[in-house]
């Protein structure tokens, strides 16, 4: 088969990244008979000093007619001082918009080799965890109405969080559908002692939850989910939420995996095209000296494979890959942490090792 791939490199570290992605498709495809076709559109930072605006309408329809897209990260201080609608982050926003991409799914896992790498005690995390933070990725105070106005206090802004019904009852769906292949637990987190928004999501949640009596459900306020995480992470299965709060939640998630450089991400719609991306920046402080994590990227591209093309073999072997390349010791600065027999590489040398290691998975599969 045939496939297309818009890929946005962006800003940053992000062209680095999406490069060592890029070369792990490249052996899936050659060793299963696949092949994908990239095309290079831009969007974010590099998509302003180019057109003006982050997210040219190239871009857009490029990604419009792609199988899957695949993106680095954008932003920088360079764009720090743009108005809103020009930053880079309104291009990140816009595509997800334009495409429908309506879920973020946002796995959360502690690989046993970076045990050492995670912030927790080893009592507290217990055997380890593997949470999939469900987002819901175009509503809410992200794509309510603002401004500023003059109130009694002189000058004041304002960000309004709203959301539909058909908006809660689709998130809601995608969080039990994944539930039911995973240990059939969702975590609706929500704020609804204080915001009628979320006395709207837990009321719909629960409906929709009628709908899947296999699965079981518990609501939880964000500031207690926020405690969770970090006081017994292994209790979370599936966790569904709105925009914002999945936003940070997922951020902190990441780092008791021991590295935001570490977590993938895909943002689905109602059909099989997706934008798959890292959850981490685009860190301008390392961009260039060949040092950033590309594994978050590479485990988004595994997802790529999954959910866009329904490859899921492939994506297990690059997931396994990744695995076996941490088991081997190798480790890029931001999760070698202070552990004994890791050898610290660059981002082309972990990339470099996880083809290998992939080349033998998929070689090992036809043998």
């Amino acid at each position: 088969m045939k496939y297309k791939i818009a890929v946005i490199a962006g800003d940053g570290i992000g062209p680095e990244i999406v490069a060592e992605a890029i070369k792990i498709l490249n052996v899936a495809g050659e060793l299963s008979g696949h092949e994908f076709e990239y095309k290079h559109v831009l969007m974010g930072g590099c998509a302003i000093d180019a057109t003006g605006v982050p997210l040219p309408e190239e871009t857009v329809e490029i990604c419009k007619t792609s199988d899957a897209v695949l993106l680095g990260a954008v932003g920088g201080p360079k764009w720090d001082n743009l108005p809103g609608h020009l930053r880079p982050e309104a291009g990140l926003l816009g595509i997800r918009s334009a495409l429908g991409l309506y879920a973020n799914l946002r796995p959360a896992k502690l690989e046993p080799a970076l045990a050492d790498a995670c912030p927790l005690k080893p009592s507290v995390v217990g055997e380890g965890f593997d949470m999939l933070i469900v987002r819901e990725l175009t509503g809410g105070i992200y794509f309510g109405l603002r401004g500023r106005r003059m109130g009694d206090g002189g000058e004041e802004a304002y960000d309004t969080e709203v959301y539909s019904v058909k908006e809660i009852e689709r998130i809601a769906r995608v969080a039990f559908k994944a539930s039911q292949l995973r240990k059939k637990k969702v975590t609706s987190v929500d704020k609804a002692n204080v915001l009628e928004s979320s006395r709207l999501w837990r009321e719909v949640v629960h409906r929709v939850a009628s709908e899947f009596p296999d699965v079981e459900l518990e609501d939880m306020l964000v500031d207690n989910a926020a405690m969770q995480i970090v006081k017994n992470p292994g209790r979370f299965d599936v966790m569904v939420t709105s925009n914002m709060f999945g936003d940070i939640l997922s951020d902190e998630a990441s780092m008791i995996t021991g590295s935001i450089g570490m977590l993938p991400s895909a943002s689905l719609g109602d059909g099989t095209l997706g934008l798959y991306e890292p959850i981490h920046g685009s860190a301008p402080d390392i961009a260039g000296r060949g040092i950033a994590n590309p594994l978050a990227t590479i485990l988004s591209a595994a997802m790529l494979l999954r959910y866009s093309l329904g490859l899921g073999e492939e994506a297990d072997a690059v997931e396994r890959a990744v695995a076996k390349t941490l088991d081997d010791g190798l480790r890029t600065p931001d999760i070698a942490g202070g552990a004994e027999g890791v050898r610290v590489v660059g981002t082309s040398e972990m990339g470099d090792a996880v083809a290998r290691n992939l080349k033998s998975a998929l070689c090992a599969r036809e043998g």
